[in-house]
């Protein structure tokens, strides 16, 4: 193929390749309507470019480059199948040029179709579990293979294997089309895509299960997935929001664990150690975002993490409006998790036993009843009211509660430095 060596250096080649692959998997879904040979495909012309490019140069237009490639071994996987098939081929072939025709490798491709966030509303589609839309996304969209997600997720890839493979079966014979949703269904489906990155970010921010705090690659390829949806949907406020609480969290990443991987607090980190230019980005899109309105979910827990960002020390943060937000979010988007941090919030602004108070109620929640969070905030709580005992018992309950090594260890620390 020609139109090699004039458009970027090979070294950064892999990048490249991770940023077009769901936009070429988005052009032959498409195009021929087959989720899984279409990502076969794919991921040949993949493997064909990671070959070639370094030594040829990379093309002047990948993305068509790999089209062309992944149509061509699509074209080829038709034509072997069964005789059923071969009248689909011929139709295909017989279609108006430019249909069902990739362009040349080098040529110029002016209205050059995103296909991205369809792909996403397909990989979110409602006929699939939270954990296959994950798996799924991170597969077709994230461009991470099935052995990275079993390693994030702390499963045998031939869990996840099958996991993947049943999705696409089962958006298969839902008749999902490749095709953005209807307009009175969009929202419902975009809340869906921002669900899932955000599920992913968190896992990445902090695991759930295993030796180490964070999943670095996790939470970078949310925030990488995020800016995608952000470039395609600039107005939303929520997509926004999402983005910029991604920005804000993540600039804390450096502070959080000590040299031995140890977790260290919010409260005793060295700011210094916080990045200012996603601190910066983060505040300026919420702050761009929130007069828009309507105000959602993702905008106030932005807001929220805006306020921690901007306290030069942790008792120069201003509670008072973190508890309004917490106050306004517990009215926009009521969950557990949002209550327990407007616990504590409570607890900051008008003394720990209001928190408490709150806590009280929330151990009744089924959702929460037994999960180390509500145990370790118990602990933080009694511990500024001066109950040492009742916090060394809720810490280690919290302990004995978390799956995550790192944080067992800290919270079992936290119980021995209270032993009287």
């Amino acid at each position: 193929m020609s139109g090699h060596g004039h458009a970027g250096d090979p070294g950064d080649s892999g990048d490249l390749l991770r940023e077009l692959a769901p936009r070429v998997l988005g052009v032959l879904v498409r195009r021929y309507g087959d989720f899984d040979a279409a990502e076969d495909a794919v991921q040949e012309a993949l493997l064909a470019a990671a070959q070639q490019w370094p030594a040829e140069g990379v093309p002047d237009n990948p993305h068509g480059w790999l089209v062309t490639v992944a149509a061509r071994r699509m074209a080829d996987q038709v034509r072997s199948e069964q005789a059923r098939r071969r009248r689909e081929v011929a139709d295909a072939l017989a279609r108006p040029g430019g249909e069902a025709v990739a362009p040349a490798a080098d040529a110029a491709a002016p209205a050059e179709r995103d296909d991205t966030l369809t792909l996403l509303f397909l990989c979110c589609h409602p006929a699939l579990s939270g954990a296959s839309q994950v798996a799924l996304t991170l597969r077709a969209v994230g461009g991470l293979t099935t052995a990275q997600i079993a390693h994030a997720f702390l499963v045998p890839e031939a869990t996840m294997a099958q996991r993947v493979s049943r999705a696409k079966q089962r958006i298969k014979a839902a008749g999902a089309r490749f095709r953005m949703p209807a307009a009175a269904e969009r929202g419902e489906r975009l809340a869906a895509v921002l669900h899932v990155l955000y599920l992913i970010f968190n896992e990445g921010y902090t695991a759930t299960a295993g030796p180490e705090l964070r999943r670095e690659d996790l939470s970078a390829e949310a925030i990488r997935l995020a800016r995608a949806v952000h470039a395609l949907l600039p107005g939303d406020g929520e997509v926004t929001g999402l983005l910029a609480l991604m920005l804000l969290t993540d600039a804390r990443r450096a502070a959080r664990t000590g040299p031995g991987g140890e977790l260290i607090p919010l409260a005793e980190q060295d700011r210094g150690r916080w990045d200012r230019a996603a601190i910066d980005e983060g505040v300026a899109l919420v702050s761009a975002a929130l007069p828009q309105g309507p105000v959602g979910a993702y905008q106030l827990q932005a807001a929220i993490a805006a306020v921690h960002a901007e306290a030069g020390r942790a008792e120069d943060t201003d509670w008072p409006q973190i508890l309004g937000l917490y106050e306004l979010l517990a009215k926009v988007a009521p969950n557990p998790m949002v209550s327990l941090n407007h616990a504590v919030a409570a607890a900051m602004v008008r003394g720990p036993d209001a928190g408490l108070e709150m806590l009280a109620g929330l151990a009744a929640d089924d959702r929460l009843a037994r999960h180390h969070r509500l145990d370790a905030v118990r602990a933080h709580l009694q511990e500024m009211a001066g109950d040492d005992a009742a916090a060394r018992e809720s810490y280690r309950t919290a302990a004995r509660r978390t799956a995550s090594l790192p944080e067992r260890r800290y919270l079992e620390g936290r119980a021995e430095r209270l032993r009287g």
